[in-house]
């Protein structure tokens, strides 16, 4: 009696690999599309950079698209004294360095409270900051002029001895301002932290505030570096809270600085140009400093493993 022969299971065949020339062709095709993205945001700024390097009476005659005759430097360092460029750069970063520090600060603190303590309402207290964001900025310019005006402040703060006209008003609207978004990200980030690295702490006799400062924190430097940077950028790019509550132009931001080149007849593009271009080096800068954390930021949850 011949025992009955067990049928082997299908084998399953992997489906054959996509041939190399269609594999190239998207891999070029994602390229183009890339490239094409990366010089439309840039042509902006290739054209100021252009326009900054070239006469006034050059590209009167011949056109911004023209081939150029003549390039110079001289329109930035004209630019950097007529407009007064150094004083008001300093002013931007004494608004822009305290708020970034200050709104990562305060928002870690609530990321870490609604997504790693058990907190009752600790969901309704995220969607009360992200609902913040959606609140247009210009609806409370007016309820805040009138409210800064009323704030006293010591005369070593405020030479107007009022929060309006100081330094201090336009830290508090920008961190006010920025502080849901940060929380919002900065809490989902640490939920993604495995939680046996907090129970280990507990363990070992960590309390609330160590495991809040030698814990979590140190895991969630390349989201506060991809959101320093954002922050930054946003905070010394900002145009509207500085000529609404400083009226001294002398503590004006450097984005204010512009309209010191602007003639009462006559306006020099060029000369604009320039001066816009020197603006916007500083958000370069950090952001070359800061490129590995920001993508790094930019990237996390992307893949597991």
């Amino acid at each position: 009696m011949t025992a009955s022969a067990t049928t082997a299971p299908p084998t399953l065949r992997p489906e054959p690999a996509a041939p190399a020339p269609a594999r190239r062709r998207g891999r070029f095709g994602v390229h183009l599309f890339l490239s094409t993205v990366s010089l439309a945001f840039l042509a902006p700024l290739l054209l100021a950079v252009y326009a900054s390097l070239r006469p006034y009476e050059e590209t009167a005659r011949y056109g911004y698209f023209s081939f150029p005759r003549r390039l110079s430097f001289d329109y930035y360092r004209q630019a950097f004294v007529d407009s007064g460029m150094s004083k008001y750069f300093l002013n931007s970063l004494l608004i822009a360095v305290p708020g970034v520090l200050l709104t990562l600060f305060l928002a870690s603190f609530v990321a870490f409270a609604v997504s790693r303590l058990r907190m009752r309402g600790g969901i309704i207290l995220l969607m009360v900051f992200t609902a913040g964001n959606l609140l247009p900025q210009q609806v409370i310019v007016t309820p805040l002029y009138v409210l800064f005006n009323k704030i006293p402040l010591p005369y070593w703060m405020s030479d107007s001895l009022t929060m309006y006209d100081s330094l201090w008003a336009v830290i508090a609207v920008q961190t006010a301002f920025q502080l849901g978004f940060c929380v919002f990200v900065l809490a989902n980030f640490m939920r993604t932290l495995p939680q046996e690295i907090l129970e280990a702490a507990i363990v070992d006799g960590a309390g609330v505030w160590m495991q809040f400062w030698r814990v979590t924190l140190p895991l969630c430097r390349p989201a506060l570096a991809a959101l320093g940077t954002l922050q930054f950028t946003w905070m010394y790019n900002d145009f509207l809270w500085g000529l609404v509550f400083l009226s001294d132009g002398d503590k004006l931001p450097v984005t204010s600085a512009l309209n010191n080149l602007r003639g009462e007849f006559f306006t020099d593009y060029n000369l604009l140009a320039a001066g816009s271009v020197l603006v916007a080096l500083p958000t370069v800068l950090v952001f070359l400093l800061l490129q590995r954390h920001f993508i790094a930021g930019l990237t996390l949850g992307a893949s597991k493993g």
